[in-house]
């Protein structure tokens, strides 16, 4: 990414219109450096307007519920009908592979499909008002309305599903939007904006687009008219966030290193098949990207050798092209962070059975490394690259407490045949989320999704992304 003087670029889109700016970022693919296309450099006086347009809507009141959710059909329509372009563009800003690509476009439709369920069906309950003699001779009952203005900041990763999994509930809940996408990644989100209004009837101002470098955009958290800041990003600027707007209402979907347990019970060549796919998915830039391996020492060789040869399989190279498995990381500094990660964690006594290096094209190759420790960088922090770490263990009980062995706790699994094991790992995991017999990189986009300690505050999935950005306001009748 870098500013540019140029005027040939993809506005912004605030209250309905095309908005231009002097300065240009310029988005290049990461795979070849070539420029994708160039956005505006918002400025806060931009961040001002957009919010400033999103109270007065908010301060007019939202459209009906079943309006709200017949846009949200549309756009789930609208989202498949230009899957092409859409799976181009994030193909082409992210380097995400183009069969990765399309897949994120039908999820984003999804997504939709399940806000405009929740729009439709999101209530407030009944209070049994005379359960105390205050209360005998009332009626009481809850509403559910839109918190204010949502500020969404969104990652470089998902430049499409993640934004809709904050777009698309904060129209269901009647709530405007600021959307600030990742600087690497806008042009994706820039697109949906426009389809929004142009295809599915959503009113002008209800998704204003801006784009803004982190600067900037720090403009938008600490905006007073902001009542609900929705991010998705590193730890580290998510709870900074977090301290910056104490009197806001901030969910947070952060990092994890995800752990998965392979006990000796379990069906060995379908976990190491699965986890050869989910460790190195866009090149493993993904939270849930599943980062640490314990496996049952008594099947432990086995697994190494069908994870290793699958692993050795996975193409990468150009995104477009249909046969390759993972591409380059977000930029070149991700990819010199991931090469001395694994170094380190070399030097340290850990081996690198497959990968280990950057290859002849920049691409960091997929990597398993074997005989690493909880105590390593590569195994406490979030690698976020093509980097898998296995380590063996004795007991079930050894293995659940390795992987609790982290800041981290959004999504863990456990490969096992015995359903008492299972079981027991799904209330010892300290996770906000336990998969049995599958990766913990699984995610419906109806399900609650979200962790705690360092991997956040809140759970995304429409149904319950609505409950955030509404407040709960009780109203008494009597009778």
């Amino acid at each position: 990414m870098s500013t540019d003087t140029s005027t040939d670029v993809t506005p912004m889109r605030i209250d309905g219109e095309a908005v231009t700016s002097e300065e240009t970022i310029v988005v290049s693919s990461p795979f070849d450096g070539h420029e994708v296309g160039r956005v505006p450099r918002a400025t806060e006086a931009d961040i001002d307007r957009a919010v400033a347009v999103a109270l007065e809507r908010h301060r007019a009141g939202p459209p009906p519920a079943w309006e709200r959710a017949e846009v949200l059909d549309r756009a789930a329509a609208a989202v498949l009908d230009h899957l092409d372009d859409l799976a181009s563009t994030i193909c082409a800003e992210a380097a995400k592979p183009i069969t990765t690509a399309r897949t994120e476009v039908r999820r984003a439709a999804d997504t939709f499909r399940f806000a405009a369920a929740t729009a439709r069906t999101a209530a407030g309950e009944m209070i049994p008002m005379d359960a105390s003699t205050a209360g005998e001779g009332k009626v009481g009952f809850t509403l559910r309305v839109p918190i204010g203005v949502v500020a969404a900041i969104s990652p470089f990763n998902f430049p499409l599903n993640l934004v809709v999994h904050k777009v698309a509930p904060a129209i269901a809940a009647g709530c405007p939007v600021v959307l600030k996408p990742a600087s690497a990644t806008p042009l994706t989100a820039l697109a949906l904006g426009a389809i929004l209004e142009d295809h599915c009837g959503l009113p002008p101002g209800w998704c204003n687009v801006v784009t803004a470098p982190g600067s900037v955009a720090d403009h938008l958290v600490t905006h007073d008219d902001v009542a609900h800041i929705t991010f998705t990003g590193s730890a580290s600027v998510g709870w900074s966030i977090r301290s910056r707007a104490p009197r806001k209402r901030v969910g947070l979907e952060l990092g994890n290193n995800a752990p998965v347990i392979v006990h000796g019970d379990a069906d060995v060549e379908e976990a190491a098949t699965r986890i050869a796919a989910a460790g190195y998915a866009f090149s493993g830039q993904t939270c849930i990207s599943v980062q640490r391996v314990y496996v049952h020492r008594d099947v432990a060789e086995p697994f190494l050798a069908t994870l290793t040869s699958k692993v050795s399989q996975l193409r990468a190279g150009d995104p477009s092209d249909e046969g390759t498995d993972l591409s380059a990381l977000i930029d070149d500094g991700e990819t010199e962070r991931v090469r001395a990660t694994v170094e380190r964690a070399v030097a340290d006594g850990a081996v690198a059975a497959v990968g280990g290096s950057v290859r002849p094209d920049g691409i960091y190759a997929p990597t398993v490394l074997t005989d690493v420790r909880n105590d390593m960088e590569v195994c406490a922090t979030e690698i976020f690259g093509p980097v898998v770490g296995v380590a063996t263990y004795g007991e079930v009980s050894e293995a659940i407490d390795l992987a609790n062995d982290t800041r981290y706790g959004l999504q863990a699994g456990i490969f096992t045949s015995d359903v008492r094991t299972a079981l027991a790992a799904a209330h010892q995991l300290a996770f906000g989320g336990v998969t049995v017999n599958e990766v913990p990189t699984f995610r419906a986009d109806q399900m609650p999704y979200g962790g705690t300690g360092d991997s956040g505050n809140t759970k995304e999935g429409p149904a319950w992304a609505v409950r955030e950005m509404t407040e709960e306001r009780m109203v008494v009748i009597e009778r």
